[in-house]
């Protein structure tokens, strides 16, 4: 699979391709792209990596408000909100649709076939019926993707490599997200393996976040492990910090470790938000959805918080230690 790659590799990586006869005709001079994102958060939650797609947009020769137009809808963390968006999006006639999470880009797909839809990371797209393969994605949906289920069992074997009497572990998990199922049986098979007790907490708002963590410490849990949904990303810090402050052994993904969470593991989420301007200008200069192979990140960076280790009082083994490819102080 593709390599997540640089800003130089990336331009130069760009080529022609074929016509797109649906939504999006070759790309022509003067014309104004009008592009629906389709948020599953907030703007807030999201700044940085949003930032990141608008410099790859930049870097490919978009201009907003001269070559592109960005118009925005948020569920504000409401995925029953996404349908109504999408299809607003939809009667707009947008060119492309943006998406990101699995509720976001099945909400696209279910809201049309035919209007090309880029998802600049979704959870498992083959498994939850996104795509029909990563090689031929068929349809009107391309970008990147990620085998969440597996990313966070193999989560549950770094928590427990850095509590090794962990007997019980508590997963805080979105049940409104489609992924959230594969995600418990991989890490329960996982579990078995490693002789862990798996407790399962759901949480559908960021005011959920304080009671869960209340019932969690209630339950005596050893630590915890924190599913990278898109509404727990939009409030990493609160997550972190919740975790932290209660002195609890917790994993997530890389941004909950720079945010004050124990340990991230995971993809460059940074990398791929730019990466996704990539598809949009193979889109635009008329290439199908279709015939844009789906990506996955080859490289996960795992990211230790110091600082947390010091605060929960514990050791981190050297073996784990020199393994990181960040050790935040």
């Amino acid at each position: 699979m593709p390599v997540i790659i640089g800003r130089r590799e990336l331009i130069a990586a760009l080529g022609g391709a074929a016509a797109w006869p649906l939504a999006v005709q070759a790309q022509q001079p003067g014309k104004l792209w009008r592009i629906g994102f389709l948020g599953a958060t907030t703007p807030m939650g999201i700044e940085s990596r949003l930032e990141r797609f608008r410099a790859g947009l930049r870097d490919l020769g978009y201009v907003e408000g001269n070559d592109i137009f960005i118009d925005f809808r948020w569920a504000e963390g409401d995925y029953a909100r996404l349908a109504k968006y999408a299809a607003e999006l939809v009667r707009l006639r947008v060119d492309i649709l943006i998406t990101y999470e699995t509720p976001g880009t099945l909400a696209a797909k279910q809201a049309t076939g035919t209007i090309p839809i880029v998802m600049i990371i979704s959870g498992d797209a083959v498994a939850t019926g996104i795509v029909a393969s990563l090689a031929r994605p068929g349809g009107n949906v391309t970008g990147s993707t990620f085998f969440d289920p597996e990313l966070n069992a193999k989560r549950l074997e770094l928590i427990k490599e850095i509590s090794p009497s962990a007997k019980r572990i508590a997963i805080l998990v979105n049940p409104g997200n489609p992924v959230t199922a594969p995600i418990i049986q991989a890490m329960g098979r996982t579990a078995e393996w490693l002789k862990l007790e798996l407790q399962t907490f759901e949480a559908r708002t960021a005011d959920e976040f304080q009671s869960v963590v209340f019932n969690i410490i209630k339950q005596r849990d050893d630590a915890v492990a924190v599913t990278q949904d898109p509404l727990f990303v939009s409030n990493v810090g609160k997550v972190a910090e919740i975790t932290r402050n209660n002195r609890l052994a917790a994993i997530g993904w890389v941004e909950f470790a720079q945010a004050g969470g124990l340990i991230g593991y995971g993809p460059n989420m940074d990398d791929l938000w730019y990466r996704g301007a990539y598809f949009v200008d193979k889109i635009l200069k008329g290439t199908k959805p279709a015939d844009i192979p789906v990506e996955q990140p080859t490289k996960f960076e795992l990211l230790i918080n110091v600082n947390t280790v010091k605060a929960l009082g514990i050791t981190v083994p050297a073996t784990l230690l020199a393994r990181a490819d960040e050790v935040i102080e």
